[in-house]
């Protein structure tokens, strides 16, 4: 009877054995994937500074839009601003006084 005992309790060791292997790949894996997986730590802190990277294109192109609102406000039938009509006349036409003198 020793020996049908000593196979059982192989049998059970081994058992065991591959019920721990399979626990510790699971384990290693689901870590793997919380950490590098797609939707991971590593993932999370790629996402956050790609978030405040386009905030702050945001805010810039905030800040260009409300500039080029003010300069067509400006240059509005309601609203003339002589001084930004001549700058724009010299800068996109290329025209200048009389009494001035071109320096190249």
């Amino acid at each position: 009877m020793s020996t049908a005992h000593s196979r059982s309790g192989t049998r059970q060791s081994l058992g065991g054995l591959i019920y721990l292997a399979l626990a510790l790949a699971l384990g290693i894996y689901f870590t793997f994937a919380a950490v590098q997986g797609d939707y991971g730590m590593f993932r999370r802190v790629a996402i956050n500074a790609e978030a405040a990277g386009l905030a702050v294109e945001r805010d810039r192109l905030e800040s260009e839009l409300a500039e080029m609102q003010n300069l067509t406000r400006r240059l509005s039938d309601g609203f003339l601003d002589l001084d930004l009509l001549d700058q724009q006349t010299r800068d996109v036409l290329g025209y200048m006084r009389a009494d001035e003198i071109a320096i190249r």
